[in-house]
């Protein structure tokens, strides 16, 4: 959280500006609407690309501006301007007051905030001198080389934010956060008898750059990389048909998120355009699962102090027991269907309006031993990382493909495959679920959620799992 001071040295005395002056713009912007407010950020960010023994490509940008926003029922104006200056608000002013003219709504509260903060609020892009970047990406690839003489390309990134923001409301409410976020990414190209496969890793979290350029950390990635590479070296063609499919922990969690959590967001159930709509209550998991969405823990990269609205986040139940309890929710979604913000407005930047999305979302570990759980299933698939997937909301239908994955052969793990595709429906998939490990795990830190055009940071998790039953497509003949 940011305070007023911290607020006004960011956004108000570089441009000139004159808070009270804009606050009373703001309050006479949403005369009449039900919600509404000015949303102003500042953001530098960095990236270095690191590709075949040389730098590829670096890069600093440094953006500013604003949104301002007024709320009318289901109705909402709004307008946005890379220029921080009380004319560009002015103008801004008169363009979202069009929809609460002649309008009588009462606005509602602001939200409380947070007295906390969940991360830094050190810049990482000032931590590291650029020399010491460049040559940390340098090493990482002559480390990958050395590592086996099968390795034939090396790619890694390195990139960094820094965004301070400061929400006000009419009558000069406001909150504000400074949020760092920081990842790296490392991928391996391996060749054998003109033969090749990749293998990725990567990690990242609300916190400086200090972590992940240690040594210790960026080899653990490259050998994380080059397992995986030399794993599908190896793999065969996956069986295709209805079988057994047990999902590792972690970084799996992403089908939870896509397949499930999309369709538990506020804008779609308000709509009734999501396959959970007006399900509060009913079975929609088997017993067991518990599916939480939680913005509060420290330093994760898809963790909010306050979210893009300002509200405090929360640890949110959407799932328990199989039961569904709760969608995530925004201050207008959830104004409009009843109930309480749980702090999920977010939005890409100043140029985009708020909406309810995901933070960090996992399921809750169980009390079953992962080995056993292997041991239990007499012919099936394995899956341990992720690529690409397609999600359907209305109808809860995806297609996933798997990065990494394994036969099972009599309760164990035997060849690698490749070529597996899981489909099935969000809400189908999570009531066959017979076996729920106890090593929940969250990923890495590398989630993006992609939603009406905006990208933002998330987190996903999950322990391991068994679906009984889930179609897998595969390349055998």
């Amino acid at each position: 959280m940011t305070d007023i001071n911290t607020a006004n040295k960011i956004f108000f005395e570089p441009t000139g500006m004159d808070r009270e002056l804009i606050t009373k713009q703001v309050t006479q912007s949403l005369e009449g609407a039900d919600d509404g407010e000015l949303f102003l950020e500042y953001r530098q960010s960095e990236g270095f690309s690191f590709d075949d023994g040389r730098l590829k490509s670096a890069s600093f940008d440094t953006t500013q501006g604003f949104g301002l926003r007024a709320v009318s029922g289901e109705a909402t104006g709004f307008a946005h301007a890379s220029e921080l200056s009380e004319e560009a608000i002015k103008r801004a002013s008169g363009t979202v007051s069009a929809v609460t003219q002649g309008k009588s709504g009462v606005l509602a509260l602001p939200p409380a905030g947070a007295n906390r903060s969940l991360y830094t609020d050190e810049n990482p892009l000032n931590e590291i001198p650029f020399d010491a970047k460049v040559k940390a990406l340098a090493d990482i690839d002559a480390y990958a080389r050395a590592r086996d003489s099968r390795v034939v390309q090396v790619s890694a990134s390195l990139a960094g934010s820094w965004q301070a923001v400061e929400i006000i409301r009419s009558g000069g409410a406001r909150s504000g956060d400074i949020r760092p976020l920081v990842r790296l990414n490392v991928s391996v190209v391996v060749e054998k008898n003109g033969r090749r496969e990749t293998g990725s890793h990567g990690m990242g979290a609300r916190t400086g750059y200090g972590f992940y350029l240690e040594e210790a950390t960026w080899e653990g990635a490259v050998d994380e990389a080059l397992r995986q590479a030399l794993v599908n070296l190896d793999s065969v063609e996956a069986p295709a048909g209805e079988m057994p499919v047990v999902l590792g922990p972690g970084w799996p969690g992403i089908i939870l998120h896509e397949a499930v959590g999309h369709g538990l967001e506020g804008d779609f159930n308000r709509k009734k355009t999501s396959v959970f709509s007006g399900l509060i209550g009913e079975r929609v998991a088997a017993p067991g699962v518990t599916v939480v969405d939680d913005g509060t823990l420290p330093d994760r990269r898809g963790s909010l102090s306050v979210d893009d609205e300002g509200t405090a986040t929360s640890c949110t139940t959407l799932i328990e027991d199989g039961i569904l309890v709760g969608y995530m929710q925004d201050r207008q979604n959830a104004r409009l269907m009843g109930v309480e913000p749980t702090g999920n407005g977010r939005r890409e930047s100043f140029a985009h309006m708020p909406m309810p999305r995901m933070t960090n979302t996992y399921m809750l570990g169980g009390d079953r031993d992962p080995e056993e759980i292997v041991s239990s299933v007499k012919k099936g698939i394995y899956t341990r990382n992720f690529g690409g997937g397609q999600v359907d909301i209305t109808s809860g239908k995806f297609v996933f493909s798997c990065t990494e994955a394994y036969l099972i052969e009599d309760g164990k793990l035997t060849a690698p495959v490749k070529g597996a595709t899981l489909i099935g429906t969000g809400s189908e998939a999570l009531k066959k679920v017979t076996a729920i490990g106890n090593d929940m795990a969250l990923d890495t830190g590398v989630g993006t959620c992609g939603k009406a055009g905006q990208s933002v940071p998330v987190g996903v998790g999950q322990p391991t799992m068994l679906l009984e039953g889930l179609t897998v497509g595969g390349t055998a003949g």
